[in-house]
């Protein structure tokens, strides 16, 4: 038996002629398509593709299997259909909600999954930094909603209707300007280290990075700027332009616009949970196959978190 996700990978490599243009049409990374159909390759027991400086051809094994994927595919979508008519996929609405670095790390490749798989149901997307999302979930605003909780901090205490299922664990890790002492190394720095450094604070009394604050308080961090709120695209265009250090989530510093040094710290419990909160008194076909496509995205962060000694 072939997978289907892996015929659909060769079926979009034959069409782009590319395997990188077919990779950003399927919304994955070039390595990540090539692993899938070097899978789909010992599948067949042959070679599918020949690979070139322009591009990729098709084998007469892969021209044989595209030709007979594509009526596969042309069925499983009508299935996917006829099956959506049933459970109240077939249309409607599903509102997202989501802050700025979610939304554009974790959320396009989910919602890119669940447009090919239920193309008939409208989506919204609304820009809500937490607690917002959550509460517009209470509210009925919108059905989903990413936010995040940091690590450590005081619990917040959720509405009774509104449940979080954790998606994504991350550290905090250390951003420097280019060049900078702190980044110079392949070592978890540790948190003593920051003694004595200016560092650009994030809203020490804003409840979701007040325990991190804390911490770096404590190990001896000097603030020298303070930013109101974590707009973490200005706290790294600061960091960069030398006004100081900053610890951010690891996507923020996979994010920076402006060149970073980054570092890993010592010990690694800074974190923020990134979570989906949904309604508990209510459920639709659209939430429920969003959540599943969250976790088959990214793994249950329950997981992930227990293998880091949480």
């Amino acid at each position: 038996m072939y997978d289907p996700n892996r015929l659909a990978a060769l079926v979009a490599v034959a069409e782009a002629g590319s395997i990188t243009r077919a990779a950003a049409r399927l919304g994955y990374t070039t390595p990540a398509l090539s692993q899938q159909l070097a899978k789909l390759e010992r599948e067949a027991g042959t070679a599918l593709l020949v690979r070139h400086h322009r591009g990729a051809r098709l084998t007469d094994a892969g021209e044989l299997l595209v030709a007979r994927a594509r009526r596969v595919l042309d069925e499983l979508e009508q299935a996917r259909h006829e099956i959506a008519r049933l459970t109240g996929l077939s249309g409607g609405t599903l509102r997202l909600g989501t802050f700025q670095t979610a939304g554009m790390q974790v959320l396009p490749p989910v919602l890119s999954a669940f447009r090919r798989a239920h193309p008939d149901v409208e989506l919204t997307v609304a820009h809500l930094e937490p607690p917002a999302g959550v509460a517009a979930v209470a509210a009925g605003d919108v059905d989903l909603a990413l936010t995040h909780f940091y690590e450590p901090a005081e619990p917040v205490p959720l509405p009774a209707s509104v449940a979080v299922e954790p998606v994504l664990v991350e550290e905090l890790v250390l951003v420097t300007a280019p060049g900078h002492a702190l980044a110079d190394g392949t070592a978890r720095l540790p948190l003593t280290e920051l003694a004595g450094q200016p560092l650009i604070s994030m809203a020490p009394d804003h409840p979701a990075r007040k325990g991190v604050e804390a911490v770096l308080a404590r190990a001896g961090a000097t603030p020298s700027v303070l930013v109101a709120t974590p707009v973490y695209a200005l706290v790294c265009a600061l960091v960069s332009a030398g006004l100081g250090i900053a610890v951010v989530p690891e996507m923020v510093a996979r994010m920076a616009v402006t060149p970073v040094g980054t570092r890993l710290l010592e010990p690694g419990d800074l974190r923020r949970t990134v979570s989906v909160a949904y309604r508990t008194d209510e459920s639709a076909p659209a939430t429920d196959a969003f959540r599943a496509l969250l976790r088959g995205a990214f793994g249950r962060a329950r997981q992930t978190a227990g293998q880091a000694g949480r």
